[in-house]
């Protein structure tokens, strides 16, 4: 059984790596490309306040990897802000970016899921009345955490990191693996951590019928998603590597 990893390049290649070091058939099949964000002048700008935030939110390991790629020279993470990250892909990017681990906000690692909702479960320990808190994300998003904050009392703003692109499926790489997958279902598990790759896929291939198909969803709404498209047989685990793993070869056994 081969897994196709549908995440954006970058980190569908650190998945593809750790999941074949584990002894896994998977290939990179990215659904979102990712590109620099429209208004760069608004990401210095939000370099040049960041010490008047209290908190900074990264909604993924895009936007933190993105928000640093435009961090001016020289200029380190300012000792007054904290970095919410949504979980450990998020967290382990901030790191490697220079946010010290101690000014790093996460979800527990027994989560559930790791989302806002998580993220909100050890934020929502704090007082956030008149707090200034940043949120780095894509183009658009969901907006559960920033009107939760604000609900509280923060005063909330955003800066778009980079932009989310559907790409093209008929190039050299990806068009051979997803014939593949579309010729033999059964031979073949579509790996999904965001309902944006699946609703991608739907809108590249609209006349296909997913019945025989089988995904493996990171979160309930991603899942739901799959359903939607059309998926026969959908699994759910946590977004972890040993997590991953165990359900892969469940499903492979």
């Amino acid at each position: 059984m081969r897994v196709l990893v549908t995440r954006p390049d970058a980190q569908a290649r650190a998945w593809v790596r750790d999941l074949t070091g584990q002894g896994i058939d998977a290939v990179a099949l990215p659904l979102i490309d990712i590109g620099p964000p429209a208004d760069t002048a608004a990401v210095a700008a939000a370099w040049q306040g960041l010490a008047a935030h209290r908190l900074v939110v990264f909604v993924s390991p895009n936007a933190a990897e993105r928000f640093f790629a435009l961090r001016p020279a020289a200029m380190p993470w300012p000792a007054t802000a904290m970095a919410a990250s949504v979980g450990p892909g998020t967290s382990e990017t901030l790191r490697r970016c220079g946010v010290p681990s101690e000014r790093i906000v996460e979800p527990p690692a027994s989560s559930p899921q790791f989302d806002s909702e998580a993220l909100w479960s050890v934020l929502s320990a704090h007082d956030w009345s008149g707090a200034s808190v940043l949120l780095v994300r894509g183009d658009g998003g969901r907006d559960w955490l920033a009107d939760t904050l604000r609900a509280q009392g923060a005063r909330i703003e955003f800066v778009s990191a980079y932009r989310r692109i559907a790409p093209r499926l008929d190039d050299a790489l990806r068009q051979p693996l997803l014939e593949a997958a579309l010729a033999d279902p059964a031979a073949h598990l579509w790996f999904f951590s965001s309902g944006e790759a699946i609703d991608n896929l739907r809108r590249a291939r609209p006349a296909v019928d997913w019945r025989d198909a089988r995904a493996l969803a990171t979160h309930p709404r991603i899942a739901q998603r799959a359903r939607e498209c059309g998926f026969g047989v959908i699994h759910e685990t946590r977004p972890e590597l040993d997590a991953v793993r165990g359900c892969i070869q469940s499903i492979a056994s």
